[in-house]
This record gives C-alpha cells, structure tokens and sequence, in this order.
C-alpha cells in the first residue's frame, strides 16, 4: 500500500516522510531539517532523516516551544487530510499535560508573542517578507 496509511507489516517510512505525512511540518525538506537538526527522537534516541519509523515506536518531537510525545498507530508517504493524518498517531496523555501546562506557564509569564496593535503598513510588509519565515528556524 505504497503512499497510503498502512496498518501492518514490518517495512517503515522514512521518518522525515512520515513527519510531513502527520502534518508535524508544512514540507518534507523542513522535516528533513528539523530530524537532522536533533529536534525529532526516536525512543529517546536521536535519528537521521532516513531512520525508518515502524507502528509502535515512540516519538519525541519538539516544533517551536511544544514538544510532542506520540505513539506511531499507522504509515503513511503520502500528505493527506487533516482528519486521516491525525489518524496516524496517539498523542502520550503524559506528553499531553506537560505541553498544555508549558503552555500555560508561557501564558501566565507573557512570553508568548503579543498581536500587534494595528495591522503591518507596506514598509512593514516588506521588511517581513524580507526576514522570511521566522518560525522555520
């Protein structure tokens, strides 16, 4: 079933792959980036972007401030929908509660970006188009 969800087998996708296919980056060189980068753990180990993932490993996988711990439940190498790449993967409830309460603490201290108070004129459009995007790094 090359490039739809499986459910068995021992083969694995490839974990920068199977990341982009769970909707965890927007592209798949990001992904590619972001293992290589030592931010994506496999059972506490960190991976190279062509470490095949296989139905019930672990994953440890830090996007920006969250850091996800999720149970792999299927194999996909192909994006789909929101609702079939959900379907993916099983969230841990102890990764669930520390990321919401590392949410919350980052709330309570401010730290979070605060919305600017008008919208960007053109000079600020440029100069933010000029910085790319910023949560890629």
């Amino acid at each position: 079933m090359t490039g739809t969800a499986q459910q068995g087998g021992a083969a694995g996708v490839r974990i920068d792959v199977w990341l982009w296919a769970a909707r965890f980056f927007k592209t798949r060189s990001l992904a590619k980036r972001e293992v290589e980068a030592g931010r994506v753990a496999i059972a506490g180990a960190s991976c190279k972007p062509s470490r095949l993932v296989r139905i019930g490993d672990r994953l440890h996988v830090r996007r920006g401030e969250d850091r996800y711990e999720i149970d792999v439940l299927a194999l996909a190498e192909t994006r789909g929908p929101a609702a079939v790449a959900q379907a993916l993967y099983c969230e841990t409830e102890a990764g669930r509660q520390a990321r919401e309460a590392a949410a919350a603490l980052r709330r309570l201290q401010g730290t979070d970006l605060a919305r600017p108070a008008k919208r960007p004129d053109k000079r600020a459009r440029r100069l933010i188009r000029a910085l790319g995007d910023i949560d890629a790094f």
